[in-house]
């Protein structure tokens, strides 16, 4: 359950879980019903992408990585248990790095009301705890204030800027780097 605290809104009980392929249908729903919202924080999709069938490839594709350890695909979902965004540790590498990206996305209709940032304190929890991990970073536009926002409320610090990072709406645009270390051990 999230409630509204003096500075921000707080949720208090798990809103991410592991992806199944059974959430073809509904995370297809979501992305239809917020495909303009999400369209400038997002590559440029086709129409085939909001299909149940190519969301149950995608679910597939990232339950696949997750059992080969290569990443950690999750939903975060509402009070009533709905999906409501998209979470995925992802490029999980070993060895001396041990480090991971994180990347996450939440509809227009739950923006705002601390699904994100409790999503990220989740992911943060599983990085550094069950998979042991030293490292997270994360990247943002230049202009994306409301996921800035959400990475510093979990601590993650900015330390660079990309430019021409990634292609997003259609255009190479350049990205300010985030990374949270794990606590001293």
């Amino acid at each position: 359950m999230c409630r509204d605290s003096s500075v921000e809104r707080v949720c208090e009980v798990a809103v991410t879980r592991i992806v199944s392929v059974e959430d073809a249908e509904a995370l297809a729903a979501v992305l239809r019903a917020n495909r303009e919202f999400l369209a400038p924080w997002d590559p440029v999709r086709d129409e085939h992408y909001f299909t149940v069938e190519a969301q149950r490839t995608g679910l597939e594709q990232v339950l696949d990585g997750y059992a080969r350890k290569a990443m950690v695909p999750l939903a975060i979902v509402g009070e009533d248990g709905h999906i409501v965004g998209r979470i995925n540790i992802n490029g999980i590498t070993r060895g001396a790095f041990q480090s991971a990206a994180i990347g996450y996305w939440v509809g227009q209709s739950s923006n705002g009301r601390g699904f994100a940032t409790a999503a990220v304190a989740e992911v943060a929890a599983i990085a550094f705890g069950e998979l042991g991990l030293h490292r997270l970073q994360a990247e943002t536009l230049l202009h994306n204030v409301g996921s800035q926002r959400v990475l510093i409320r979990n601590g993650f610090q900015p330390f660079g800027i990309a430019p021409k990072y990634l292609k997003i709406a259609g255009t190479w645009q350049d990205h300010i780097l985030f990374h949270l270390l794990a606590p001293a051990q």
